[in-house]
């Protein structure tokens, strides 16, 4: 589970099918190759390698450059990609992949193209559990008890338990044994997660000084080479000027609209606004080792005074739902009949002054002389015009209520250490995403507790972990999802964060790019069959 945003991933899960790959080459769809699509993003990638990013730029981009042994369709259906097939056992403990044997590495500069094997993929989940590779997927993979080499296009991976969902689990991207320089762990100063090499349908050309990422269609795709010929990812470090690009023609497409500029869009012929919904909300997460937060009364007098539907109905244009717990709301394991808290300030002082707080000479609540004065740690890749109003919207909330809120905004890196690793915060905004298994282990059990963990707030609770153990062992669907409604009703009570809302996210492109599909979390999953007219080819 960047991955926090700051975003903490989790990875898909469906139904399987059953597919033909197709001969790599030119695709067998009739349409024209050629072209150019320049996108822009709000913020840069942190890496691009897909063992160590933990953002949604970076996920993206590794979209386009790797793949996985599995992959997933438009109709959210698990599919081959690396691996043409595979057997499970009976007792659901062992899965067998048989590789492809047409795949081949995008070549370095002077070098001929590697072939993929079975020695890729040991080597891929050897490196992201090695413990000084800092990686969000960790925790993901705990269940696999050992990968083995049967043949050179021939893996079989060992299951400490069957888990649901386990062949999903298997699209993560996997990566070349002769990519990272060091052949033990992955670290963000290994030149391959600024120069990466995969499989995918695109490839990494370079980077600009601009800090432009251009990358090439890959002629050798084992799908079919991708029809547009190249994209190009812009940065952007101001939402409006990115949305003016845009209208002006300076890019064609913007990932994540901003929400204030959907009317100016909406009017414009050229361009299609198309919605995604990703299992994601926003959230401020506490940090409970600081003895004013340890107090869940604190934390739900917190949420008790922020008025979540004005911040939404202001600063997103009321494109979102308000949530009430550790689940998004399109997932099967939220617990819709858990409501929401209420906006209400009275109640908020109230709940302090159970809690033992009275107010001070300059109106601020105190405790045994010690000021409510908390650090609200925001990354500085993350200041958008909608972050700094949602930031000083629930610093003037807490205001009201007498808690002293400072704000600082960080460079990225430097969040992530005061957050991560030193736990030097007492409050953090951020957002999480997810995908289909609900599973929020990282985010709330003990055991995920420590430098470079992402229960970054130190939150423990028994009921939680026994809960949250019980639902990973569980098969049945059902069942999981009567322990995972329980666990929603703990965590809201608990409030070890203020839940906020699930946002509509829009894409807009211009109409010259035709068949745009758009995965929910990864964005770019189809966009090798993304097309432009010859017309409209630039």
């Amino acid at each position: 589970m960047k991955r926090i945003l700051v975003v903490l991933l989790f990875m898909v899960a469906t139904v399987i099918a059953v597919s033909t790959p197709a001969e790599a080459g030119r695709k067998k769809d009739n349409r024209p190759d050629g072209g150019s699509l320049s996108y822009g993003e709000y913020g840069r990638p942190s890496t691009l390698d897909p063992i160590t990013s933990n953002d949604m730029i970076s996920l993206r981009l590794t979209e386009l450059i790797f793949n996985g042994l599995v992959g997933i369709n438009e109709k959210q259906e698990i599919v081959p990609e690396l691996a043409e097939r595979w057997d499970r056992s009976a007792d659901n403990r062992t899965y067998t992949f048989f590789l492809r044997k047409d795949v081949t590495w995008h070549p370095k500069e002077g070098e001929e193209p590697k072939p993929f094997t079975a020695e890729d993929v040991i080597f891929t989940y050897k490196i992201m559990i090695h413990p000084k590779t800092i990686t969000p997927l960790k925790v993901r993979y705990e269940f696999i008890s050992a990968v083995e080499k049967l043949d050179d296009y021939t893996v079989k991976f060992t299951l400490k338990r069957p888990i649901m969902n386990a062949l999903a689990k298997f699209s993560i991207k996997v990566i070349p044994k002769h990519g990272p320089r060091n052949p033990l762990y992955l670290t963000r100063e290994d030149p391959f997660v600024r120069n990466p090499i995969g499989t995918g349908p695109y490839i990494l050309k370079n980077i600009t000084a601009e800090r432009e990422i251009i990358l090439n269609a890959n002629e050798n795709y084992f799908k079919g080479r991708p029809h547009i010929d190249k994209l190009i990812a812009k940065p952007f470090a101001d939402q409006n000027i990115m949305t003016q690009a845009l209208m002006f023609n300076a890019i064609d497409m913007i990932v994540l609209v901003n929400p204030r500029d959907l009317p100016e869009i909406q009017g414009d012929k050229r361009f299609i606004l198309q919605p995604y919904n990703a299992l994601s909300y926003s959230f401020f997460g506490y940090n409970v080792r600081n003895p004013l937060l340890v107090d869940k009364r604190v934390r739900k007098a917190f949420t008790h005074a922020v008025n979540r539907q004005e911040m939404l109905d202001s600063f997103f244009n009321s494109q979102g739902t308000i949530i009430s717990g550790p689940f998004a709301p399109g997932s099967w394991a939220y617990n819709l009949d858990v409501q929401p808290l209420s906006f209400d300030p009275e109640k908020a002082r109230a709940l302090l002054q159970e809690a033992g707080f009275s107010r001070d000479t300059d109106g601020f609540m105190q405790k045994d002389g010690k000021r409510l004065t908390l650090s609200l740690k925001i990354p500085i890749e993350k200041e958008s015009e909608a972050v700094k109003r949602v930031v000083l919207a629930f610093k003037n909330y807490l205001k009201n209520i007498g808690a002293d809120i400072k704000v600082e905004f960080k460079e990225l890196q430097a969040w992530n250490e005061d957050v991560f690793f030193e736990h030097d915060f007492d409050i953090i905004f951020a957002m999480l995403v997810f995908d289909d298994s609900a599973d929020i282990s990282s985010l709330f059990h003990s055991g995920e507790i420590g430098a470079w963990k992402y229960n970054f707030g130190g939150y423990s609770n028994p009921e939680v972990d026994g809960l949250i153990n019980e639902s990973k062992l569980t098969l049945d669907h059902e069942k999981r999802r009567t322990i995972n409604r329980k666990l929603h009703a703990i965590l809201a009570e608990e409030n070890p964060y203020t839940f906020l809302w699930t946002l509509t996210n829009y894409a807009a492109y211009h109409k010259k790019v035709r068949r745009v599909a758009i995965h929910p979390y990864k964005f770019f999953s189809y966009a090798d069959d993304w097309f432009m007219e010859e017309k409209d080819q630039k």
